[in-house]
């Protein structure tokens, strides 16, 4: 039997390694893509190409759309990242991290990148419990999408059935991590954070490291997370 090709989105954080850890687990032979849509650091882009190698994608590709043209957004404009937000902030509305059609213009890539390749399959990281509030990070959307690669391609109005596959859909981050530990996944060599420090560290107070951080207290299991350290108060 010949593996099937599977193109997969992949950010350099724990979602999307977890996906793709999935996707290997099913079978697939992956092809990662990231991203540089002109967020606020490349920590994430060399996080994602670390993740392709060690769990083993055919090969990783980089493409660059700068979203900072519409900008609209704390990752692409200069805008501040909101910290220490509690869980019921995080889970209340849609943040200033969300940023527009983000989502939208990524399937797009991974379905052109998917169509030269002759794949049908796509993986993505989208989760509709443990977010930020993302319109994006819905079932209903990524049906949507499934909907429209069947008009907006050759391949589907020739009759191919794309399917994007969402494995985190509905587990929580804790959820996300037993999954991954259970697949293998090396969580040190992932990045979450929105806003890290020079040397990459992550901030511990963006809500995508409170989700992390909350996540791996829950799932009852080390934090592999390199955090800033606090500054010293001065006297």
């Amino acid at each position: 039997m010949t593996e099937r090709t599977a193109v997969v989105l992949l950010s350099g954080g724990l979602d999307s390694a977890t996906c793709l850890a999935w996707a290997r687990a099913q079978g697939f032979a992956c092809h990662t893509l990231a991203v540089d849509y002109g967020q606020r650091h490349a920590v994430e882009l060399k996080a994602a190409r670390r993740v392709a190698t060690a769990l083993g994608a055919v090969d990783h590709a980089q493409v660059a759309v700068d979203l900072r043209a519409i900008g609209g957004s704390a990752l692409t404009a200069a805008v501040a990242v909101p910290k220490h937000r509690s869980d019921a902030e995080i889970g209340g509305d849609i943040p200033i991290t969300y940023v527009p059609a983000r989502n939208t213009v990524f399937l797009g890539l991974a379905l052109g990148l998917a169509e030269t390749l002759g794949a049908t399959d796509l993986v993505a990281g989208m989760n509709a419990i443990d977010y930020s509030g993302y319109p994006d990070c819905r079932p209903e959307f990524v049906r949507a999408f499934e909907s429209l690669a069947r008009v907006a391609t050759r391949a589907g109005v020739q009759g191919a059935a794309y399917r994007i596959h969402t494995p985190l859909m509905d587990l929580d981050k804790a959820g996300i991590i037993r999954l991954g530990q259970a697949l293998g996944v090396d969580y040190g060599l992932t990045h979450s954070c929105y806003d890290p420090a020079p040397d990459g560290a992550a901030c511990g107070g963006c809500d995508a490291c409170v989700l992390r951080r909350n996540g791996f207290v829950a799932a009852g299991l080390p934090d592999p997370t390199r955090y800033a350290l606090p500054a010293k108060s001065g006297r």
